[in-house]
């Protein structure tokens, strides 16, 4: 159990183009209040923000619009073709994520919440993993990723297979993760298993304070 006293914490993570978020949606509709780390990430590099600033000073000005919003295509070029581009960026943005996460967390906490969904993409990266009890990753062919990623993000299959390459493998996933749900496109499927999922881990908090 977690260290904070009562508290349940899930991390959900997986594969770029997996499909984590109807694992997330039926988690929020089985009563667990849902982090979702993307939202944080576009939060804590708004203009004017510390963390922007930090970014800008070391990746330099091209990755700013001319209204001092981040470019995001911008910044995704640079560091998706350059590994230590990309870690020093993760350097600079997790402290950032990871202090409004512990924040969401004790807010939560405070407000009587028991069960809480960590939907974080780098989970393991940021070392959020630390927080959770309990972690699950989604999964999916590599194809079928491909064509998701493509089609979410409006990029080309080379793009794509950057951001998958720049990920860890799926035999890390497997080995750190207490549950895998595999999303090859059947949704009810992936939804039943979700349910299964949020249903035991609900039963077991029950049973652990009982």
């Amino acid at each position: 159990m977690n260290s904070l006293d009562g508290l349940m914490i899930v991390g959900l993570t997986g594969q770029t183009g997996a499909g984590k978020s109807t694992v997330s949606r039926i988690f929020s509709e089985n009563g667990f209040k849902v982090i979702n780390a993307d939202i944080i990430a576009r939060k804590v590099v708004e203009k004017g923000t510390p963390c922007l600033a930090e970014i800008s000073d070391y990746f330099g000005l091209s990755i700013l619009n001319a209204d001092g919003t981040l470019n995001r295509k911008a910044l995704a070029e640079t560091v998706f073709t350059d590994r230590a581009k990309l870690e020093t960026l993760d350097t600079i943005i997790y402290p950032y994520i990871t202090g409004e996460i512990l924040r969401l967390i004790r807010k939560y906490s405070a407000e009587g919440e028991k069960f809480i969904l960590l939907d974080a993409p780098t989970l393991f990266e940021s070392r959020a993993d630390d927080f959770c009890d309990i972690i699950i990753s989604v999964l999916a062919d590599a194809d079928i990723r491909l064509k998701r990623i493509t089609a979410r993000d409006n990029i080309s299959e080379e793009q794509a297979r950057q951001r998958m390459n720049s990920q860890l493998s799926e035999d890390f996933f497997i080995s750190h993760s207490d549950y895998i749900i595999k999303n090859n496109g059947l949704i009810d499927v992936v939804a039943e298993i979700s349910k299964e999922v949020s249903d035991k881990i609900r039963d077991y908090y029950n049973n652990t304070v009982a």
